[in-house]
């Protein structure tokens, strides 16, 4: 009954860290397995399902760990990355089409994005749970961003603005 109330949220969540869906429910069984051996442990602080989820994050990038080693890109210049938006320009792509260009981008970019933008860690938590630099966090972020810019625009969605 645990499973079927709270899957489908957490498939959702090791998703958006896994290169592909076959993976998402290696890392979703997974982190179920360390519910069901911790569950002891919740002390009811916070909503359960707060407590999954972030189980199934630290699961997801364990197995990335463990599995092929994150793939963090050294820091650089991220002047290249205009921060003004066109509105409304991811509500012109269907949730597949969002997370099938969130799936192609490198790793790293992918794993900080979702910390920081999705499941609002700040840059002194990730780079603890990453072993990387606060900077290191920034720029895999502001990557992340140029990444989604020049992916918009190459499929014609925006003049390069995200």
């Amino acid at each position: 009954m645990l499973y079927r109330m709270f899957a489908p949220e957490m498939f959702a969540v090791c998703l958006r860290y896994a290169p592909d869906r076959e993976s998402a429910k290696d890392f979703l069984q997974d982190a179920f397995l360390k519910i069901f051996d911790k569950i002891d442990d919740y002390r009811s602080d916070g909503s359960f399902a707060g407590w999954a989820r972030r189980i199934a994050v630290t699961t997801a990038l364990e197995r990335l760990r463990r599995d092929r080693k994150l793939d963090f890109i050294p820091a650089y210049d991220s002047s290249s990355y205009d921060e003004s938006t066109c509105s409304g320009v991811l509500s012109k792509l269907s949730s597949d089409e969002i997370l099938k260009i969130i799936s192609d981008m490198p790793e790293g970019y992918r794993t900080v994005m979702n910390l920081y933008s999705i499941e609002g860690y700040s840059h002194a938590e990730i780079s603890e749970l990453l072993g990387i630099s606060e900077e290191g966090s920034r720029s895999q972020l502001s990557r992340a961003k140029k990444y989604l810019q020049d992916r918009l625009k190459k499929i014609g969605l925006t003049d390069g603005q995200v």
